[in-house]
């Protein structure tokens, strides 16, 4: 473990990426590869926390129809609940011990979110799964990851897409499209490329957080991107 650049990371994935080819709700094959691909990291002693969104089940946001912002919002922050489940399932049929750590009250079925005890879980060798973003509505699961990724102080958030970086413009759309290789903080704010959330970037300039964007799709680039290889797009590093 000390050889590697970093020693403890935030994995953010976006539910979508769950629902594989279905485009909604959860495919198992899916789940298990994603158990397969922390695992490989886990075995090298990384100390690892995920946030995962929950845009597979529901997605609140500005844009759904028919039912008020903050209820959509809090709707999907019980999506993403759903999610943490299924991948600490997942996980721990593995033999990987997890602890799924929420924003919100579900004690039934997760611990609430409390440093210190999400802090000792890392020690003792497990993984956090981090739900229901930060607890409010109009806050979106990246700013949930970053804010998760100070309070954690993390060497770096790792976020895992469909795609191999950040690009100039949309690479499906556009043949052209170039992919950067880093950037830092405020070119990524001023160029609106939408990493993620500008509060998220923003957050984590503060805290000189590293961010690299990869993708997660393509077997054992989370394990190349933790040993330092030039993987994806690395924003502040």
């Amino acid at each position: 473990m000390s050889d590697l650049p970093y020693q403890r990371i935030l994995l953010k994935l976006s539910g979508e990426i769950l629902a594989g080819e279905n485009g909604t709700g959860i495919d198992p094959s899916v789940v298990s590869y994603f158990a397969r691909e922390i695992k490989s990291v886990v075995d090298q002693g990384l100390e690892v926390c995920l946030v995962i969104g929950g845009g597979n089940i529901f997605r609140g946001g500005a844009n759904t129809r028919n039912i008020e912002r903050v209820t959509g919002d809090y709707m999907g922050m019980l999506g993403t609940v759903i999610n943490a489940l299924a991948i600490q399932d997942a996980l721990e049929k593995s033999g990987i011990p997890t602890r799924v750590q929420t924003a919100i009250s579900i004690t039934q079925v997760a611990e609430p979110f409390i440093r210190r005890r999400a802090m000792r879980h890392l020690e003792k060798g497990r993984v956090l799964i981090f739900a229901a973003g930060t607890g409010n509505p109009f806050f979106t699961t990246d700013s949930a990851a970053a804010l998760r990724a100070a309070e954690m102080n993390v060497d770096a958030l790792l976020k895992g897409t469909k795609v191999d970086g950040v690009y100039d413009k949309d690479p499906v759309t556009h043949a052209d499209a170039v992919r950067y290789t880093s950037l830092s903080y405020e070119e990524a704010i001023e160029q609106n490329l939408k990493v993620m959330d500008l509060s998220a970037i923003a957050l984590c300039r503060e805290n000189k957080i590293p961010i690299i964007v990869f993708n997660f799709k393509e077997p054992g680039h989370l394990l190349r991107v933790i040993k330092g290889e030039p993987i994806g797009t690395i924003l502040g590093g």
